[in-house]
């Protein structure tokens, strides 16, 4: 068996949920990352009746994310677990790896370089910044800085925050730059099965930076690697930790904000029975508890612990119907696309791509598209605006007018 069929193999057991063996399921920007919110991706509008099928870009080892820097009409960053990005420019994957850090990455199952984000001044600063699980099988999120548009220097990394993490699954792995240009990070809840951490699980621990949407500014200011913003939720809450956005999540393996509005969505990988997305409008997401591990999905998965005034999920997928592990998406701005306004999403397992328009506390004309991808890891966006879905069996595919 082949080490990319091992590591598709370990995480599609360990996202749809854990049971008593410790079987996990795996669970994507501000979309400012990307590009500028407001900024859609220009075509003709006829052909946006046509439907819509997938392009394949390039086969890779192992893709988990696809992504771009604001203002790149030519490149796009490719991911890959092991520890690589890799750079398709003008259509074409480039040989020479644009970050090669695969000796400090530890990979596999859930584990691994997991997401790369481009602040919105990355045509200036030069900086970006990565997300991984380390030698110590903890996760760091670290900064580098440019080469040439093509490389990386691989020796300007800067640690800007680790989080011990003592279980392989439940690693988050997503960064976006938000429409209000700060650092969103997910972190998963720190594995095992059912958040056994602590009295509550680590998820409901605002002492702990893990089940959580992170919100900080990565630059190093005043000897300080990074910076909490003052209008954070918890700021100053005895016992919280101030890098807290949002909490009661198990595994926000993909999370995304609407690049035209700043809405944000989150694909929430479940236990062993339901899948869900959630979604706040701009700015609601601050302090908001999305209710795991009291709750999985809309069910009660805890008894006699309660989340009150929690998030509930827009979308729940169920184990009965073949889904193991949600792969969150993004919202379709893509003026070519009659998927245009919706939500795109999928299952690890099923690789089916639905589409939903989201809103407060519900979703509209859910549906399957004709889509479908194996092992479906990841969507994601370029500078233009152009949808990407990935596939950890190796293609990554742009969706386009049929």
């Amino acid at each position: 068996m082949g080490a990319a069929l091992v590591a598709m193999v370990a995480v599609a057991s360990c996202g749809g949920g854990d049971d008593a063996a410790g079987r996990a399921t795996p669970t994507a920007t501000p979309a400012a990352a990307a590009t500028a919110p407001g900024s859609e991706a220009p075509a003709a509008a006829p052909s946006a009746r046509r439907g819509v099928r997938l392009k394949k870009v390039a086969d890779f080892s192992s893709p988990v994310y696809v992504t771009a820097p604001s203002g790149d009409r030519d490149r796009q960053f490719v991911v890959e677990q092991e520890g690589r990005v890799l750079v398709v420019r003008g259509g074409r994957k480039l040989g020479t790896p644009f970050l090669d850090i695969r000796d400090q990455v530890t990979a596999g199952g859930e584990q691994g370089l997991l997401s790369l984000a481009f602040p919105p001044d990355y045509a200036d600063s030069g900086l970006f910044y990565v997300y991984y699980t380390d030698k110590d099988e903890n996760q760091r999120i670290v900064e580098y800085r440019r080469a040439s548009a093509d490389r990386a220097d691989a020796g300007s990394a800067r640690l800007v925050l680790r989080m011990e993490d003592s279980e392989s699954n439940h690693n988050g792995g997503q960064l976006q730059f938000g429409p209000d240009g700060l650092l969103y990070a997910g972190t998963g809840d720190g594995g095992g099965g059912g958040d056994q951490h602590g009295s509550r699980g680590n998820a409901q621990d605002l002492g702990s930076l893990l089940g959580k949407i992170l919100r900080i500014d990565p630059r190093a200011s005043g000897g300080n690697a990074y910076t909490v913003p003052a209008s954070n939720p918890f700021v100053g809450r005895s016992g919280a930790r101030g890098e807290i956005y949002a909490y009661g999540l198990r595994n926000p393996w993909r999370f995304s904000f609407d690049r035209r509005n700043g809405d944000l969505s989150i694909g929430d990988v479940g236990q062993n029975a339901y899948e869900e997305i959630d979604f706040v409008a701009r700015g609601n997401g601050r302090g908001a508890n999305f209710g795991w591990r009291p709750f999985e999905g809309r069910s009660r998965y805890t008894p006699g612990e309660s989340a009150p005034g929690h998030v509930a999920p827009v979308i729940v997928r169920s184990h009965d119907d073949g889904n193991c592990s949600i792969t969150g998406g993004v919202v379709v701005r893509d003026r070519s696309l009659g998927l245009r306004g919706r939500y795109v999403f999928g299952d690890f397992c099923k690789g089916r791509v639905e589409s939903a328009r989201l809103s407060a506390g519900r979703a509209r004309g859910v549906r399957s598209t004709s889509l479908k991808v194996e092992s479906l890891s990841s969507f994601g966006e370029d500078g233009r605006g152009r949808v990407y879905v990935v596939s950890l069996s190796g293609p990554v595919y742009r969706i386009v007018p049929r």
